[in-house]
């Protein structure tokens, strides 16, 4: 019974992309596990406070993640 936690800073992405998150890492372990795995593979996105999650030394916001997207 895998349990796959993702961590990303809050509100950075929508209820839609998290959702989407969730299916497909979901498929992920079952492509890799076997789909009588599917029911016991949990899925759980933990949103840290901006400015709250630091990266070098720096904290990383909500808004620079948006600068970072916005460039790709």
């Amino acid at each position: 019974m895998p349990l796959v936690q993702i961590h990303t800073i809050k509100d950075v992405f929508t209820h839609e992309q998290k959702q989407e998150m969730i299916e497909k890492v979901t498929q992920a372990m079952v492509d890799i596990e076997g789909e009588a795995l599917r029911g016991v593979t949990w899925v759980t996105i933990n949103e840290i406070e901006s400015g709250s999650w630091g990266i070098g030394g720096q904290a990383l916001t909500t808004s620079a993640v948006h600068s970072l997207q916005e460039a790709v």
